[in-house]
């Protein structure tokens, strides 16, 4: 069968391919997955997940069986379908090459430990948001929407051992950043720079995208913010590497500090957001803007570096 799309075809073709693959792949996947999980924990596992009644450790684990299978794979199957067999061009719409500055890997780590006080004082300023009278039903929807992404994120984040946080460090932290950039980053940011001719309006759309996907309403600023950085780590470099090892390091953070407060060997709440001050937030944003403008001279190749 010979497939229906190319690079030569208009964006908007290639991105209603894009989402009808991803579309079909995930619900592929969520039946394969609810089939696992059936045939591993029962039928009451399942039906407790879609309860959100996570007390039980079996309904906990089929949880995990259910997210890899029906969103993870899923996610970066859809992805190398289309960049290897619908526009046939991995290179452009993956971007996988690993030929950059070596200097970048540590640039890219600084951005995003001194960007923490930003994206708290982004967090803070979303949380605050108020809509009008009349879309008060819309506002209870996405805070019962963000309220179950939280519960779910903090069952998901229970770890009493070094093991349990390796695992989860490996596959929130690692495969999530791999799969959500190569879709995000590499096909959609790819699509949408050809469609607009605008790198800088592919780097905010597919932003706003990415944080629309987590559907987490009221982290929504903080969230694009990120989407932006991993966005211009990949215009500026040419490669996806830089945006992943950002948002491990992100991912990443989250587990090692849920892990370490969990277990009482640090006192630090990750989920307070009130750890900085407003002189931390304009030092953090000086800082954060001198570093994107190191990353992208270094990086365009104004300034010889050594190249992996």
């Amino acid at each position: 069968m010979t497939l229906i799309a190319n690079k030569h075809y208009h964006p908007s073709l290639q991105f209603v391919i894009f989402i009808a693959i991803t579309i079909g792949v995930i619900g592929g996947g969520y039946l394969i997955g609810a089939a696992a999980v059936i045939a591993l924990y029962g039928v009451d596992a399942l039906m407790d997940i879609a309860r959100l009644n996570l007390a039980s450790p079996a309904t906990v684990n089929a949880l995990w069986v259910l997210q890899i299978i029906s969103t993870t794979i899923p996610i970066i199957a859809a992805s190398l379908i289309f960049a290897i067999w619908v526009v046939k061009d991995p290179q452009q719409y993956i971007r996988p090459s690993f030929k950059f500055p070596a200097l970048l890997w540590v640039i890219v780590f600084c951005v995003m430990v001194i960007s923490t006080p930003l994206i708290e004082c982004l967090s803070n300023f979303n949380q605050k948001m108020v809509f009008p009278h009349f879309l008060d039903g819309l506002q209870r929807w996405m805070r019962e929407t963000e309220n179950q992404a939280e519960k779910l994120t903090a069952v998901l984040l229970q770890m009493k051992t070094i093991s349990s946080m390796i695992f989860k460090l490996v596959v929130v932290g690692l495969l999530t950043a791999i799969v959500e950039e190569f879709m995000f980053r590499g096909c959609i940011q790819t699509i949408f720079t050809k469609w607009t001719n605008n790198a800088h309006a592919a780097v905010w759309i597919t932003a706003a995208l990415f944080s629309a996907f987590h559907m987490e309403f009221f982290g929504f600023l903080p969230r694009m913010f990120l989407g932006v950085l991993f966005g211009y780590f990949v215009v500026w470099s040419g490669s996806v590497w830089p945006a992943v090892w950002a948002h491990f390091i992100n991912n990443g953070t989250a587990v090692i500090v849920s892990y370490l407060y969990q277990n009482k060997m640090i006192k630090v709440n990750p989920d307070d957001q009130h750890i900085f001050n407003y002189g931390s937030y304009l030092f953090s944003l000086i800082i954060v803007l001198f570093l994107l403008y190191l990353y992208r001279i270094i990086a365009t190749g104004k300034q010889k570096m050594p190249i992996l």
